[in-house]
């Protein structure tokens, strides 16, 4: 599970899972295995129904694998207590979703700096981070305005800014551009990209857009249960 003094952001090893259906159960997950390395950015790319948010909602904590082991910087987790799986998730893990999810009556910088006072970050640190990032992701001028005030491209920015807050570990991105017109899509995957890069964080992308999941390191589906490279990662 490492590579030499290096830990995966993310592990999946051998991981199952199954739903109840009718008499019998719908098998999603067949023993996949997926590392994600620090400062790596992947593409998951796979059609609907082949168990794409299942793999992303294991991966976030979301879910527990009837099988296996999910592993989040080289802690297992599946036998984790639902206190110690919402601490790693608030801790160690950033969600970014196709639609933005912000607090409509909050400003922009506010709606950055709630998750980290839920931390426990003192109000004033909290605001200066979030103000930073929000200037670093080109919304220098906007803290003050509230999700209303913002376009759909600024709104899904701010919404990368709560979600790397907290300094994750791992980003796990759906469709975060999948509500966007093909320009705005383009330009928020660049800054997505940017802090990514400039934090380090790993991250696991779910896209059905192909010419932003090219710009990746690499690219991965789902196929008969397993995860399948599609491209390998860039020297």
């Amino acid at each position: 599970m490492t590579s030499g003094r290096q830990t995966p952001a993310l592990y999946l090893s051998r991981v199952e899972r199954r739903y109840p259906q009718g008499e019998g159960f719908l098998e999603v997950l067949r023993g996949a295995n997926l590392a994600i390395w620090p400062g790596e950015i992947v593409a998951l790319v796979a059609p609907s129904g082949t168990g794409k948010s299942t793999l992303l909602h294991l991966a976030g904590l979301l879910e527990r694998p009837n099988g296996g082991e999910v592993y989040v910087n080289g802690q297992p987790t599946a036998d984790l207590s639902d206190a110690e799986r919402t601490r790693l998730r608030r801790e160690d893990l950033g969600f970014v979703y196709q639609f933005h999810h912000l607090l409509p009556e909050f400003s922009a910088v506010e709606n950055v700096v709630m998750p980290q006072l839920i931390r426990g970050l003192p109000r004033e640190e909290a605001t200066r981070r979030a103000e930073q990032l929000l200037t670093f992701l080109g919304l220098g001028r906007r803290l003050d305005h509230r999700p209303g005030e913002l376009s759909g491209g600024e709104q899904q920015r701010v919404a990368i800014a709560r979600a790397v807050a907290n300094a994750p570990r791992l980003l796990l991105a759906d469709e975060p551009t999948g509500n966007l017109d093909p320009h705005t899509a383009g330009h928020v995957f660049d800054m997505l990209v940017a802090i990514v890069r400039a934090s380090r964080l790993a991250a696991l992308i779910a896209t059905h857009n192909l010419e932003l999941a090219g710009r990746m390191d690499r690219q991965v589906t789902i196929r008969d249960g397993q995860v399948m490279t599609l491209s390998p990662t860039h020297s």
